[in-house]
């Protein structure tokens, strides 16, 4: 299948400290590729350099075949992708509709046509009963959803997932699966991290391992599950799907 997405050998450097080194990789177009590793692994930091919220230090980030390197995340997110934050942050005052209407307003100008957008999105991750809710008062997995909703009024064709489902309990995690599963197949690519093994071997095609910043493996998922090196310094022991 085509790259929609392609990290040519990325290395960021905060100072003497390399967060990610010589990390290379492809999203095909529909794919759902998992980012797993252990804490301080990088996972956080590549998404920040393929979103434009940090340039790299070397290497090209290559969304649908244009360098992305140097661009802003706004540019980055009317081109068609756009991520998602491990901590979620809505604007707590503002209804749940008016906080997808600021994802839709990345690409028009109408309020109307937001609004409608909004809603559409809102329906998608099952909030429409929650429009007129003040978001600071949403429980966490509400909260999750509509970092979801919001991101999708941004109409993306790739979407990059950060630990979406951390913090949940198991029926809102299983919510989030099924809503990714459903995104993928309305034919949206998506890069997840999240550290729930089982969960993202359910959901992914395939995996990448970061571990010190460096790609440690790739692979099918059982495939990678059963990697000695990832096993040493990630999982402790295999993991069954």
């Amino acid at each position: 299948m085509p790259a929609i997405l392609e990290i040519q050998h990325v290395s960021k450097h905060f100072g003497g400290l390399a967060a990610n080194s010589d990390v290379s990789f492809d999203v095909g177009l529909g794919e759902i590729v998992g980012l797993i590793g252990p804490n301080g692994a990088g996972k956080t930091t590549l998404f920040n350099c393929i979103t434009g919220y940090y340039p790299p230090t070397r290497g090209e980030v290559l969304f649908k075949g244009v360098r992305v390197n140097g661009l802003q995340p706004d540019a980055v997110c009317r081109l068609g992708m756009v991520r998602t934050w491990q901590k979620v942050r809505p604007l707590a005052k503002m209804t749940v509709l008016d906080n997808v209407m600021v994802g839709a307003l990345a690409r028009t100008h109408s309020l109307r046509v937001a609004r409608e957008a909004a809603r559409e999105q809102l329906h998608v991750v099952r909030l429409e009963g929650k429009a007129g809710f003040l978001a600071g008062g949403l429980p966490i997995g509400e909260r999750k959803k509509l970092e979801v909703a919001r991101a999708l009024a941004t109409r993306p064709e790739l979407l990059l997932l950060d630990e979406v489902m951390g913090g949940l309990n198991q029926s809102e995690s299983e919510e989030i699966i099924l809503l990714i599963l459903e995104l993928k197949r309305l034919g949206l690519t998506q890069v997840v991290i999240e550290h729930d093994m089982k969960a993202i071997m359910r959901l992914s095609d395939r995996l990448v391992v970061l571990n010190s910043g460096e790609k440690l493996a790739e692979g099918p998922p059982r495939e990678v599950a059963t990697n000695r090196d990832v096993i040493t310094a990630y999982l402790g022991e295999a993991v069954d799907a």
